[in-house]
């Protein structure tokens, strides 16, 4: 067997196991895990519009308010491994492309392979605190912020490279939203399969949770390109400060409310995602 038929019989197994049924539970699993983080999220943020305090409503608040809870350690490990199951799921897309006619391009691997970082810190960083790690996954998203933009406004550059990823995340933020609102994600799903009530409800959650969705990351976004602008890391916000930020609108706490209750509906499309999500 020469070395050429080696490595093509090596990549055809990596690409079964990558569409293999455990991938599969990996990704459905791991929607599922991530719709308790928004939902918890959302709440989180309620408490905050309606009371003037609460805990930090963020993914680390969420992870503490899952801790305190009984048999909240065992809830991690579990909510931790199925996000090692989206995370091993983004990286087989990365490798050898999703699902549908334009899966293969390079800009959708690029993006999954992005996700595939992202969703293997969250894994991390969940599984950390379960092992008791409170430092890990529980920390402030605002400090962990502006740590990180202080030490990048001190690099040569630090200004242009910090605003640069503000406009990003901003950008990226109206992306969502924009998405959402035209309900692009109507191709990852299996509409076929939908009752006429489920349908309405995954586009009530889809368009209105992916827009409240993009909305904080565009408000984050924009608190970077502040924090550029005036040399000022303390400009720069986590999510738990961008929420918070929005009860200083002129409508006061109620914008925050809409968020919030936006943020539970896309934990609830991502349940809708585990179900009928494409894989």
């Amino acid at each position: 067997m020469t070395t050429r038929s080696v490595a093509a019989q090596g990549r055809g197994q990596a690409r079964r196991a990558a569409n293999s049924k455990a991938v599969e539970v990996g990704a459905r699993a791991g929607f599922g895990a991530r719709g308790v983080i928004y939902v918890l999220v959302g709440a989180l943020a309620l408490q905050i519009a309606l009371s003037g305090g609460g805990k930090q409503a963020d993914r680390g608040g969420a992870i503490a308010e899952i801790a305190e809870k009984p048999f909240g350690r065992i809830v991690l490990w579990l909510l931790g491994i199925a996000l090692v199951g989206m995370a091993l799921w983004r990286l087989s897309e990365a490798l050898f492309g999703s699902a549908g006619p334009d899966g293969g391009k390079a800009s959708k691997r690029a993006m999954a392979a992005g996700r595939f970082v992202f969703y293997s810190f969250v894994a991390y960083s969940v599984l950390s605190f379960a092992a008791g790690d409170s430092g890990s996954g529980g920390g402030s998203s605002d400090q962990q912020s502006q740590d990180v933009t202080a030490k990048v406004l001190g690099w040569p550059g630090g200004q242009w490279i910090v605003g640069i990823g503000g406009v990003a995340i901003a950008c990226a933020g109206i992306w969502i939203a924009v998405r959402a609102i035209m309900r692009k994600y109507h191709k990852h799903l299996k509409m076929a399969e939908m009752s006429q009530k489920v349908r309405r409800a995954v586009d009530f959650t889809g368009v209105f949770g992916g827009s409240a969705r993009g909305a904080v990351f565009a408000t984050a976004g924009g608190f970077a390109v502040a924090a550029a602008v005036k040399h000022n890391p303390d400009q720069s916000k986590g999510m738990d400060d961008t929420l918070r930020s929005f009860t200083e609108t002129p409508v006061g706490p109620w914008l925050l409310v809409v968020i919030a209750l936006g943020l539970v509906a896309f934990g609830i499309f991502s349940w809708f995602n585990a179900r009928y999500r494409k894989v």
